[in-house]
């Protein structure tokens, strides 16, 4: 393992002592909050200094097994037995430096928070609609493997079927960690099934994912910068959704953003479900703006998530999904529209991985 780690580690080790002696002083429960915040820390400190321990366990153990076999070279059973105990301690340590390395990066802390799924269909019409309604399908059951729950908030249907618009509600652990990549622009080739003569068209749709603001730290919106109408909700829901105008639009005067939600038969819950995703848009326009100003110095390897960028390509006839950011292609297309986008979302979470690890070497050496 590189120094650097070494140095980051042994400080992870230096902490846990003293965030110890912290929380064994008798007057900490007297501030319930720095007691709250120093044991979330300590839960976090504990758990890679504990990897870091093993680690050096597992070095020695190493040196220990590498001189067995130095000296074991005249006694066949002995060199067996030392070899076999240096494979193991060399596969062990390769795990716990990777796990480590992974501990080490900076860690968004949006990751656990639950997320609103946006999906609008682009150029293709109705071809497009129906991807829209693929797509929300797809992520659909990826949410049920994950056991979590989705609920729509809005929704524009097409007339073919599909949708032109739709918004989702995703609750559940690391929501937004796993879905934030799928922000951008996706787009499918295949044959239409109004395509009469069988050719292959191309279509788009673009995805946002936005993490659910932290009510306690949420964009303060002044009401005063807020239009709000109301109006009656269309779609299933039987007489009553169609008697009231219990549907709400909400626009934010200042940047032009409008959310809107008629999920609900009640106005007064529509419209606080309304303001969740106006202050999750705001916010998300915030952090397109951070991340735009960093990218002009470096250029993200994952993308900067903004919904213009083409991300990723569904082609049907080749059975083929392509992630263009970082060169994925997977050979399984109609399973992952089945929901099991696994591959794609390791494989993306790696791809960062990697490229934070290099910062910190980067970082390190400057």
């Amino acid at each position: 393992m590189k120094e650097f780690f070494r140095q980051q580690l042994a400080r992870y080790a230096a902490r846990q002592g003293e965030l110890e002696f912290l929380l064994s002083r008798e007057d900490i429960m007297r501030d319930m909050e720095q007691f709250l915040t120093l044991s979330r820390e300590h839960t976090e400190v504990s758990a890679v200094a504990s990897r870091w321990a093993r680690f050096g366990e597992r070095e020695a153990e190493l040196a220990d097994a590498q001189a067995m076999l130095a000296d074991a070279a005249q006694d066949p059973d002995m060199l067996a037995m030392a070899q076999e105990e240096v494979d193991a301690c060399t596969a062990e340590l390769a795990q716990l430096e990777t796990e480590l390395q992974r501990m080490l990066l900076p860690k968004d802390p949006d990751d656990s928070r639950n997320a609103f799924l946006e999906i609008r269909a682009g150029t293709g019409g109705d071809e497009s609609a129906l991807f829209a309604g693929d797509l929300l399908r797809m992520y659909t059951r990826f949410c049920e493997r994950r056991g979590w729950k989705a609920e729509i908030i809005s929704e524009s249907p097409s007339e073919l079927g599909g949708y032109k618009e739709v918004v989702v509600r995703i609750v559940g652990p690391h929501v937004y960690g796993d879905l934030k990549f799928e922000s951008g622009g996706h787009r499918v080739q295949r044959v239409p099934a109004t395509e009469t003569q069988g050719r292959i068209h191309t279509s788009a749709c673009t995805v946002a994912v936005l993490a659910e603001p932290d009510e306690s730290v949420a964009v303060k919106i002044n009401p005063a910068d807020l239009r709000i109408d109301t109006y009656r909700a269309s779609g299933a829901g039987g007489q009553h959704i169609n008697k009231t105008d219990s549907a709400v639009r909400i626009t934010h005067l200042p940047t032009g953003i409008v959310a809107e939600c008629q999920d609900d038969r009640s106005q007064h819950r529509n419209k606080a479900r309304a303001l969740q995703v106006l202050s999750a848009r705001i916010q998300e326009k915030d952090r397109a703006e951070r991340a735009a100003r960093d990218a002009a110095q470096r250029r993200s390897l994952i993308g900067s998530g903004d919904r213009s960028d083409r991300i990723r390509t569904y082609n049907f006839p080749q059975g083929r999904l392509t992630d263009h950011r970082i060169n994925l292609t997977l050979y399984k297309l109609l399973t992952i529209m089945e929901g099991e986008l696994e591959d794609v979302v390791q494989a993306l979470q790696a791809a960062q991985a990697a490229e934070q690890l290099a910062a910190l070497e980067v970082g390190a050496a400057a």
